[in-house]
């Protein structure tokens, strides 16, 4: 039996709470009120029927009897300062332990990650208002799947939540904070693990842009039932070959563009894309045409040099004599250079070949503003070891 100590009435007195907890009676509880006075006081007790559990849901019994003993019945001297607060109804009793039980499944679903179907009961200035049984949560308006703005993209986000009011939609706990009252969702988290299992490395996808940022720009992909479900991120130097300085010259949102996956993670949920792996490398066209293979074309009319006339580009000399120090390659030599009909990029760009080594040959290509020159290895190397020796040259040269 648990003996708690409360206010209950005024003057020097205090009450012993006395919870009956006897095995037979596992339905009901029982609280004793034993207020005591000084000086001659009336005891007074008070015996009533509270919920504990499980719950009981009977009316209160209470037994007052009068006494001129200042105890508690177990006959210790007791001082009380104040009133004793009622004790809970059971209609709220039930309703906190009901919210209760509600918080403990929210943090359930978020560390499961089990997708729940929400109604969607209102909106504010910054997101939805959504229904997890007797709790509100809230889901932002930038955790919304792209698929409703893009089904008329003439309304805003405030047309788009108030055609959500009564709607069942897919969603994730991604933060159930009891404490701080805070219980968030995320329809994008949801779509993710719907649709993600669709996505490969290499697919290419319709899509349409969404913001862009100095560091690229945010594309929402098109599935095949016309919907825009996921998003993924073109950063800036997947935009185009073409040196980019700044993004918004090149995509603005609303455009419809074509995009190719290039990195895809999971733990995360994010897709990385390209537009400018769609499209040809200018650095190929510039080996077709600037230095051509056929030796009947004006050499001199496409800017081509011969290897005697030809200077390094700066910075190539030092990963020359760093690449002769790796096992496998045993010559360097620039064998032409031509210059493209635009800046790619300002800086030394190395690219390895597509093609693998022939007759232990292996070509590597050096690029800088519209110069590029044409280098050839005499290496044992296979392709995959010509990247990795490269890979530590660079790692030596500050």
């Amino acid at each position: 039996m648990t003996i708690l100590t409360a206010p209950f009435g005024g003057g020097s007195f205090s009450p012993a709470l006395s919870f009956l907890d006897h095995p037979s009676s596992s339905h009901c509880h029982y609280v004793t009120f034993s207020p005591t006075t000084r000086g001659g006081f009336p005891r007074v007790s008070l015996k009533f029927t509270v919920i504990g559990r499980p719950f009981c849901l009977q009316s209160a019994k209470v037994a007052v009897s009068v006494s001129g003993s200042p105890q508690t019945e177990s006959g210790e001297q007791v001082t009380s300062t104040g009133p004793v607060p009622d004790p809970p109804s059971s209609s709220e009793t039930l309703r906190l332990a009901r919210r209760s039980a509600d918080w403990r499944a929210a943090r359930a679903y978020s560390e499961r990650g089990i997708i729940y179907e929400g109604r969607i009961e209102g909106y504010n200035g910054g997101g939805l208002l959504v229904r997890f049984y007797s709790l509100i949560g809230f889901l932002p308006f930038p955790q919304l799947s792209p698929s409703h703005s893009y089904k008329d993209p003439n309304k805003n986000i405030r047309e788009v939540a108030e055609g959500l009011i009564g709607a069942l939609v897919p969603l994730k706990v991604i933060q159930a904070d009891e404490e701080n009252r805070k219980l968030i969702f995320s329809e994008k988290e949801a779509a993710w693990s719907k649709f993600s299992k669709h996505l490969n490395v290499g697919s290419v996808f319709e899509a349409k842009v969404g913001s862009v940022e100095d560091y690229g720009a945010f594309v929402h992909l098109r599935f095949p039932d016309g919907l825009y479900h996921l998003t993924g991120l073109v950063h800036v130097s997947e935009v185009s070959w073409n040196l980019v300085q700044d993004v918004r010259d090149i995509l603005s949102e609303g455009d419809d563009v074509k995009v190719k996956v290039i990195n895809i993670d999971n733990v995360k949920s994010r897709i990385t894309l390209s537009i400018k792996q769609l499209e040809a490398d200018p650095l190929l066209e510039t080996l077709d045409k600037v230095i051509p293979q056929d030796d009947s074309v004006n050499a001199d009319s496409l800017g081509i040099n011969e290897e005697s006339n030809i200077e390094p580009l700066p910075g190539l000399e030092a990963i020359f004599q760093e690449l002769l120090q790796e096992e496998g390659i045993d010559n360097i030599r620039i064998n032409r250079q031509g210059f493209e009909k635009r800046v790619v990029s300002q800086d030394l760009q190395l690219w390895l070949s597509n093609a693998p080594p022939v007759n232990k040959t292996f070509v590597l290509l050096a690029r800088a503003e519209r110069q590029v020159q044409e280098i050839q290895l005499a290496t044992s190397l296979d392709q995959e070891g010509i990247k990795k020796a490269l890979q530590r040259v660079l790692e030596r040269i500050p």
